[in-house]
């Protein structure tokens, strides 16, 4: 059957308005969440100009709010890491907007460049670290909200791949 025949018995879909989904206001799914990510990581005059450096602790700033999620930017100088721990009952999406980080869980260590993204659920346990010369920023959102942020003693990261296993998290 060619695409001539199907389009005369589908129709043109654009013809039919009310076949069309309309577009959510605010994210959803985890590929709406990703597309969110990367939407604000591409519009860097909505960050860039709110990033500081802290030299005493990591500097995080909550960049948007939307019913169920939040958005928040974190920015690490070299030697800055987070401990390990797990976001409670939060998924996630952590975006690198400029530099490297390094995110060490129980499957091992990645290094994490700009633009590089990690899609995690809940009970997903990990640590996240600058561990070069140069500061780096980076973008998290959160769903639902972060409520807590359990910190686990460091030989807990190999539990990531047990929460990850059993939740079905997908790395990106």
């Amino acid at each position: 059957m060619n695409s001539d025949s199907d389009l005369q018995i589908a129709g043109d879909i654009l013809e039919v308005p009310h076949l069309l989904q309309t577009p959510r206001e605010h994210p959803a799914t985890v590929a709406e969440f990703v597309g969110l990510a990367r939407s604000i990581a591409a519009d860097r005059a909505q960050w860039e100009h709110l990033v500081q450096y802290d030299a005493t602790t990591r500097w995080y700033h909550r960049l948007r709010t939307g019913p169920g999620y939040e958005v928040w930017l974190l920015s690490w100088v070299p030697g800055q890491g987070s401990g390990p721990h797990d976001h409670g009952r939060s998924s996630g999406v952590l975006t690198v907007l400029d530099g490297t980080l390094t995110e060490h869980t129980g499957r091992g260590t990645r290094a994490l460049g700009a633009s590089a993204q990690r899609v995690f659920a809940p009970g997903y346990v990990h640590e996240v670290v600058n561990d070069t010369l140069r500061p780096a920023v980076s973008l998290h959102v959160y769903f639902p909200g972060l409520t807590e942020m359990p910190m686990h003693p460091t030989a807990s990261c190999s539990g990531a791949v047990a929460a990850q296993q059993t939740v079905g998290a997908v790395g990106a």
